[in-house]
């Protein structure tokens, strides 16, 4: 059966997408419409360009994860240089090695362009905060005088997995463009029409609905905004996932990870495939489309 799926952000936590998608391409499933915000979105890019969960583990464990963790340029300056790269570049740490992997693996595929997938094959959530909207590429490239058919995926998928202040920021057309879990974290709606839908869409999250959350020490403009970039992610779609759709939605929970979280060893991200593998077994133990329907589309 064909799913449409939607990724939420993560991280380093991402990790655990790759069980999941395993587990569900085991079962008969086959991708259609993709989406997804931050690590959700170079899931999806991936999905989209015709990788499949294997192939997809190894492009994962082969990608220098603690690169993003380290400084360059004048972030590298003793004592002032993050200060520096934030007021001068708005961000400390690079997402160069992200953007150039990426590009790379889509090349295997030929699939280097939103022109080179199916129309409304795949869609980037990302945060414009110069004009305070959220934008979806690449139906939303042409407002920034961008022919989508030419726009590089993996730029795409690098501005929406740019943290606010920890990561330096992509431009277009003059507008700073950021995570895109800054303003829709799980964008579950992408795919929902008014019509009874022919196959579902599945979302994944890497959190469940309740979590205990224990206090810690904020120090520094840094630790302040990843702590508020932190939490709006855990909240900003809270109500939406509480009500009917977590019937449709795969929670990865017990992740023993932090979402910047960079020199996790393999053995350890090993164990979060493991754990998206269970949380996708567990779903479709339960999970039967015609009931769906039946309770919540008819």
């Amino acid at each position: 059966m064909k799913i449409d799926a939607v990724f939420e952000g993560g991280g380093v936590k991402g990790f655990a997408y790759i069980g999941a998608i395993q587990t569900l391409e085991e079962a008969g499933y086959v991708w259609n419409q993709l989406a997804g915000s931050s690590v959700g979105s170079i899931t999806a890019a991936m999905l989209a360009a015709g990788f499949n969960g294997e192939e997809m583990k190894q492009h994962f464990l082969d990608f220098p994860l603690e690169q993003l963790g380290q400084k360059s340029g004048i972030s590298r300056i003793p004592l002032i240089g993050s200060t520096l790269s934030l007021e001068l570049l708005n961000g400390i740490y690079s997402l160069s090695p992200l953007e150039k992997w990426l590009t790379d693996a889509l090349k295997t595929k030929g699939k280097v362009t939103f022109g080179d997938l199916p129309k409304n094959k795949l869609k980037i959530i990302v945060s414009d905060i110069t004009k305070n909207r959220m934008s979806v590429f690449p139906d939303d490239l042409p407002l920034y005088h961008i022919n989508p058919d030419e726009f590089p995926i993996a730029q795409a998928v690098t501005m929406s997995s740019s943290v606010p202040l920890f990561f330096k920021p992509l431009t277009l057309d003059g507008n700073i463009m950021v995570d895109g879990s800054l303003l829709s974290n799980y964008p579950l709606w992408l795919f929902d029409t008014k019509e009874t839908p022919r196959w579902p869409t599945f979302g994944f999250r890497l959190s469940g609905p309740k979590r205990i959350h224990h206090p810690k020490k904020v120090k520094g403009l840094v630790d302040i905004t990843l702590a508020l970039f932190k939490t709006m992610m855990e909240a900003h779609d809270k109500r939406y996932i509480e009500s009917h759709n977590a019937v449709r939605t795969i929670f990865i929970t017990g992740i023993p990870v932090s979402v910047t979280q960079f020199g996790i060893s393999k053995e350890e991200k090993l164990q979060l495939i493991e754990l998206g593998k269970k949380a996708a077994e567990e779903f479709l133990g339960k999970w039967n489309f015609s009931d769906y329907i039946r309770r919540y589309r008819v």
